[in-house]
This record gives structure tokens, sequence and C-alpha cells, in this order.
């Protein structure tokens, strides 16, 4: 397997390519996914083309996404079920329903009775195999829908827990309220439940801030191709293809 990004080579997009790149926010997972096939097709001149991502980040969030074409698409659930690594900020003292800032507060708290060593205690309860419920804002089908489908029309839908595994999780209370943190976890977590779930956990609410993916796997952030930069490779890599 081999990023042509990194690799002195022309790419073979049907054939298969692992493409390494950091997202930016306000755009889906899915809008890069489409973005990245309609400039491979048009200057490559192909009509059909296989493109997936590994892994969905959501639209306020950063970071690697792992975008595979052509045949590299069957390898996706290798990639999905890779550990990941994110760093991120949260609110202590508000809650939101879509538990980070695409809503706006539905509740407050004092956080005037928080302290370091209660913050401590309860970081260490998220460490190993836990339960989390998903986010009714999320992308999770029920019955045939997505569950923000049910969330936006306010019907209400039953979302179960299910395991996930926290391999690492610190917090650093310098900016207090304010919370930076850094997960190391399996797939299938929601840094946005873990965010929402910990605030519960100090008997207060917290919101997610900000969020970034900087590892799945042993794929970097350090390797990933910023959107505008990969574009100018693809036009550039497509020109070299009529010489």
């Amino acid at each position: 397997m081999t990023d042509f990004l990194t690799a002195d080579r022309k790419p073979n997009f049907q054939v298969g390519e692992v493409i390494l790149i950091d997202k930016p926010t306000d755009w889906t997972s899915f809008d890069v996914v489409n973005f990245i096939r309609s400039l491979i097709k048009r200057f490559y001149g192909i009509g059909k083309l296989k493109v997936g991502h590994a892994g969905t980040l959501d639209p306020l969030a950063t970071g690697l996404l792992i975008l595979c074409t052509g045949k590299q698409t069957k390898q996706i659930d290798n990639y999905q079920g890779m550990d990941k690594i994110y760093e991120g900020t949260m609110q202590l003292g508000i809650t939101t329903p879509t538990y980070d800032l695409e809503s706006k507060p539905d509740a407050h708290f004092f956080v005037d009775t928080i302290t370091p060593e209660r913050i401590e205690q309860v970081r260490k309860q998220f460490i190993g195999v836990i339960e989390q419920i998903p986010p009714i804002y999320s992308a999770i089908k029920i019955d045939g829908k997505r569950a923000f489908d049910y969330a936006r029309k306010k019907e209400d839908v039953k979302l179960t827990p299910r395991p996930i595994r926290i391999n690492e999780f610190t917090v650093d209370t310098t900016n207090f309220p304010e919370l930076s943190f850094y997960v190391n976890c399996s797939k299938g977590t929601y840094i946005r439940s873990l965010v929402h779930d910990f605030g519960k956990a100090l008997q207060n609410g917290a919101c997610m801030t900000s969020l970034r993916r900087t590892q799945i796997g042993d794929f970097l952030i350090e390797n990933a191709w910023k959107i505008e930069d990969l574009k100018k490779l693809i036009i550039d890599s497509s020109k070299q293809l009529e010489t």
C-alpha cells in the first residue's frame, strides 16, 4: 500500500490509491469525497470512479481523513477498524442538543464547585471499555433513517448503548472552564458523546468546542495534504499524462 501523494510516481486512481487528507472545518466528509472524485474524473478523463472515506469527521471537526479510490475501496473497513487519536477542547458549564457548537446552548450550569481533583477523578472513569450512547444528531441509521433526521423533526427515538474502548484520555485544566483534551480510542467512539458524558459525570455540563483527528492506526496527520494542495497535485499530475 502506497500513498500516491508521498510517492515519486504517477497515480492510478482506478487500480486504487490511498489518499491522506487534512479535512478543513465546515466540510463534511462526503463533501471531500465528492470534491476529489469530481477533480479526478474531470482532469483524468475517467467516466466512473469509486471513491470512499474510512471514518466520518463532523463538519466542525478537522484533521485526518483517509480516502480510497478504485480497488482500494475494498480496504475501507480495515482502515475504519483502526484506533484513532483526537485532540480538542470542551467548555464546561453548557450543553447543546448536538453536543458541539452546531447548535445553541440549551442549558447552563455554574462551574464554581468543580475542582481539578474532581476532574481527575471523573477522567479515570472513562478509561478502558465503556458503554456509550451515540449522539442523536448523528448519521447512525435507525429503521432505515439517519438519527439526525428524527432529531431535526423532534421525533422521539431511542439509541442503545454500545461498547467502545478508550485507551487514553487526558485533560488539561489550564484554561478552565475550557478544557483541552487528548483521546486515543477504538473505532465507533463519538468524541462528542464522550465530552457530553464527561460533563454529566461531573454533575454539570460540557460541550465540545473544537476537535482535530491526528492519527488513524499508523497514518499521521503530518503526512496528510490540504485540499488546495491536493487539487493542484491532481491537476499537475494529469498534465504529465499528456506529455
